[in-house]
C-alpha cells in the first residue's frame, strides 16, 4: 500500500500536469473516488493576493487540470481558502484575481462565495476545543487540501498540515497565534483542524517552491514535483525530507507523532515515485530554524539550556530601506507589539509573541526572520 506519492513535474503546462497528476492521485483511488454530482471542495493555498509566479499560492494550472479531472466524473467544485484579510466577497475576489484564478470559474468551477463562519465545538481535539470556521467547507462530499511546499518563519515549514489553517477566517488568524504563541501548541492547534476536516486527498504543489523568507516574501526555487498522500501527516513527512529539513525541525511532524497520527520516521514510509531525484540539498530554510538541544537534569543544564534558548530564539527583524511605511504590520500583529516612530515599525520586543504574521504579510518583505550572531555562529558549528 503506497503512502504518499512523489512524481517529477518539471513545469505548469497541461501535458505535464495531467501526467504528473495521474500518476500521483491514482494509488490513492482519484479520480475513481469522484461521483457523478458530487460536490468537491478544493482548500487551496491562496495566502495573499499574488501573482502564480511568486509561488506563495497554489498555481491556476495545476487547479485547472484538477478541475478537469473532477468535472469529467460528472461532479462540480468549488475553489476556497481565507487569506490574510477580510473574509468577504470584495477581499477575497481581489485573491482570486490577483492568483489568477478568475478564468477557471465556469457552469461546473466555482470561486467560493459562500462567506459565512460559524463556531465549532470539538471536544476531541488536543488544543483548539472551539474555533471558528470557513462554513463552505460545510457542503463537501469530498475535500482536497491542496498546499504549496514553502518555508515558514514561525513554523519553519509549509505544506499539508500548515495548510489547513485557512480554514480560520483571515481577520480571526493573530487572535491565533496570540492564543497559542509558542511553537508546538501553534502546531497542535494545526493538527486539530486536520482532524477536524479529515481531508479526503491531500497535493502538494511542488514544481515552484518557495524558499528563504517564506511564506510569503521569500525566492521561487524549482522543485518539479508534485506530492500525493491521504495523510496531511505522511505528505508533510516527505515534503520536509525533499528540502532537507529533519523531522525534529518541524513541530507539526513533532507533535503528530506523539498524537500517533504519523509514522515513526520518514523510513517507515512506503513511498511510490521519483523521490530519489527530488531531494534539494541546498534549499534555503527560513532564517532561525536550527536551534541547539541540552539535554540535562542538573540545575546549571536548565539554566544554560534557558539562557542558550533565548540567544538562539528566532525574532522579526526590519529591513528598513525596503520598508514603505505601510503600517500592514502594526495592524496585524496580535500581540500589539509594533508601533510606527517616524515612518517605520518599531517592535516592542517584551511584548513580542514570535509569531511572524509581521514577517508573513508585510507586502514588501521587509520583516524578515532575524537571529542572533551568536546563535548563527553556534547553529554552523553545530552540524
Amino acid at each position: 500500500m503506497t503512502d504518499v506519492t512523489v512524481v517529477s513535474c518539471p513545469a505548469y503546462e497541461q501535458v505535464h500536469l495531467a501526467r504528473a497528476l495521474r500518476e500521483a492521485l491514482s494509488p490513492f483511488g482519484f479520480p475513481e473516488a469522484i461521483k457523478e454530482n458530487m460536490h468537491v471542495v478544493i482548500k487551496a493555498n491562496l495566502v495573499a493576493p499574488m501573482r502564480p509566479d511568486s509561488a506563495a499560492t497554489i498555481h491556476p494550472e495545476l487547479l485547472r487540470v484538477l478541475c478537469d479531472m473532477i468535472t469529467e466524473r460528472g461532479a462540480h467544485v468549488t475553489i476556497g481558502d481565507s487569506a490574510g484579510g477580510l473574509f468577504n466577497a470584495a477581499y477575497m475576489h481581489g485573491v482570486y484575481r490577483a492568483c489568477g484564478l478568475t478564468a477557471l470559474e465556469s457552469d461546473t468551477v466555482k470561486l467560493n462565495n459562500n462567506f459565512a463562519v460559524r463556531e465549532v465545538s470539538f471536544p476531541e481535539a488536543h488544543t483548539a476545543k472551539n474555533f471558528s470556521f470557513t462554513a463552505y467547507l460545510d457542503d463537501a462530499d469530498y475535500t482536497i487540501n491542496v498546499c504549496k511546499l514553502k518555508t515558514h518563519g514561525m513554523m519553519t515549514y509549509s505544506a499539508s498540515v500548515k495548510n489547513l489553517f485557512g480554514v480560520i477566517p483571515g481577520t480571526m488568524k493573530p487572535e491565533y497565534h496570540f492564543r497559542y504563541p509558542k511553537a508546538e501548541d501553534f502546531a497542535n492547534m494545526l493538527i486539530d483542524l486536520n482532524e477536524y476536516v479529515k481531508a479526503d486527498l491531500c497535493i502538494c504543489d511542488a514544481v515552484l517552491a518557495m524558499e528563504g523568507n517564506g511564506p510569503t516574501a521569500g525566492k521561487p526555487r524549482m522543485v518539479g514535483a508534485i506530492i500525493a498522500s491521504d495523510s496531511p501527516y505522511k505528505l508533510d513527512l516527505v515534503g520536509a525530507h525533499v528540502v532537507s529539513l529533519t523531522e525534529e525541525e518541524v513541530a507539526t511532524i513533532v507533535e503528530a507523532k506523539k498524537r500517533g497520527l504519523s509514522p515513526e520516521s520518514y523510513d517507515a514510509l512506503t513511498i511510490s515515485g521519483d523521490m530519489a531525484d527530488l531531494q534539494v540539498e541546498d534549499f534555503e530554510h527560513a532564517d532561525g530554524h536550527r536551534g541547539l538541544q541540552f539535554e540535562t537534569n542538573s540545575i546549571f543544564g536548565k539554566l544554560m539550556s534557558k539562557a542558550m534558548g533565548t540567544v538562539l530564539t528566532a525574532k522579526p527583524k526590519l529591513c528598513p530601506d525596503e520598508c514603505i511605511g505601510c503600517k500592514k504590520c502594526a495592524q496585524i500583529c496580535p500581540a500589539k507589539a509594533i508601533t510606527m516612530k517616524n515612518g517605520k515599525p518599531v517592535i516592542d520586543r517584551k511584548a513580542c509573541i514570535r509569531c511572524f504574521c509581521c514577517q508573513e504579510f508585510c507586502p514588501k518583505g521587509a520583516m524578515r526572520v532575524g537571529r542572533n550572531p551568536i546563535a548563527k555562529i553556534l547553529t554552523r558549528t553545530s552540524k
